[in-house]
Parts: structure tokens; sequence; C-alpha cells
């Protein structure tokens, strides 16, 4: 025996299945809600510890490697001590190199580029010896006339150094006497300084100056020391003044 295929009874059996909740609208008709929208998806964090290593470890700090780029507050109290040490003997060096620096331009400025120094008046000697005319006569013309200090193996290192001393009297008077060579066409001659200054004074003056030249009479340029005067400072109330 057949049996015979209904629909309304297919359909019966998957309205189960294919119910929908029904919303009315507002004019009381039925309508089955529709959304484009997805269910959320639970998310899980798919990092993995590894893409983030821990920091290697921190090498300890010591004064020969310390170059301040740890904090300071991330020091140990050993590391602080190692920092201020090595920043401590830092400062000393600094302080050593500054005063060793003005030492070395307080006595190059006196000796050499100041007005009153030993450098200075063996210059002006030399051109005294060179405009004199008696100078010029013994010794040649005075463009070829050269000036340098004490007499050496080395011909580069002969005007290197002035033989020179310094000293101060009991009236309180000092005195600079120094000597140096000349050397021309004609001949060669040794130059004899004496300069003094009194307390009053700023500058130096000449007491003497002289040239000696082999087989000729010494040439005086300046001769104050033949002077009774200029020997002995003069009594004012019974006491010297200068």
């Amino acid at each position: 025996m057949t049996t015979l295929y209904r629909p309304t009874d297919a359909v019966q059996l998957l309205k189960p299945v294919l119910r929908f909740p029904r919303v009315l609208s507002g004019n009381g008709v039925a309508r089955i809600p529709f959304s484009t929208s997805h269910a959320p998806k639970a998310t899980t964090n798919t990092t993995s510890s590894s893409s983030h290593p821990p920091p290697p470890p921190r090498r300890s700090v010591t004064i020969a490697n310390d170059t301040g780029s740890v904090r300071w507050s991330d020091l140990s109290m050993g590391e602080k001590a190692a920092r201020t040490t090595q920043q401590s003997a830092n400062l000393i060096v600094v302080v050593i190199g500054v005063a060793l620096t003005g030492t070395v331009g307080y006595f190059l400025f006196s000796d050499v580029f100041s007005t009153s120094s030993k450098t200075a008046y063996f210059n002006r000697a030399t051109s005294r010896v060179r405009q004199s005319p008696a100078c010029t006569a013994v010794l040649g013309p005075s463009d070829q006339i050269s000036a340098f200090g004490e007499a050496s193996w080395s011909r580069w290192a002969r005007n290197r150094f002035i033989a020179s001393s310094t000293e101060t009297d009991k009236w309180g008077t000092e005195h600079m006497r120094f000597k140096f060579y000349v050397e021309g066409p004609l001949n060669q001659g040794v130059v004899h300084v004496h300069l003094t200054r009194r307390p009053s004074q700023t500058d130096y003056e000449y007491a003497m100056l002289a040239v000696d030249v082999k087989g000729h009479q010494r040439i005086w340029l300046e001769n104050a020391d033949s002077r009774k005067d200029s020997k002995v400072a003069p009594k004012f109330f019974g006491a010297r003044w200068w």
C-alpha cells in the first residue's frame, strides 16, 4: 500500500526547527528579525612570552668601565662609590691641568711677551747695537748684524739661552745683568748689559751697555755705573727713600 506525500505534513515536521522569534511591528504585523552582524568571538592573547625576552643582566659598574650611562638610582652602594672615586679623580686631573697651564702661561708671558722681560730688553739692546755708528764700523752693516745667546756645539741652539742674573741690593734696587753675542760680516763681539730698577720705578733703566770686540776698545753705549750717585741711594733725614 503506497503512502501519499503531503507537503503540509512536511511543514508540520519542520516547524520546531525553523521556529524564529517574531517581533511585532508598529502596525501589529509580525516580522522575523534580521541582522548582518556576527556574534562576537572570544579572542585569546596569542602573543607569546618569547617575543619580549628579558633584558640581559647589567654589567657591574667599576672605576675602569663606568661611562655614566647607568642612572645613579640604579647603582649599588659599591658602584656609587666607584663612580664617585672616578669623578673625583677626573676633577683632580682637570684642576692640575688648569694649574699647569696657568703656570706655563705666566712664565711664558713674564719671560717672552712682557715689556719688562729679559727677552724684551735683549731685543732693545740689540737694536741699540745695530743703530750705533761705532758698532757698525767694527761689526759691519746693521742689517747684517745678528745677536744670539751662549755659544753651543749646535748653531741652531745657540740663540736659545742668554746668560743672566737678577738680584736686589740692600736699598731695594733690582739689578738685572746679562750678556749676549753679536756677529757681523767684519767681526764678532760680546754685549754686556746692566739694568737697574728702583722701588719707585716700574721699568728698568740702563746702568751699563757696552760692546767688546777683539782688537778694539770697548764701545760704551750706556755708562751710568760711572756716576757716583748711581751706586748708592742718597739719604734724606738719615734714611734712603728708594
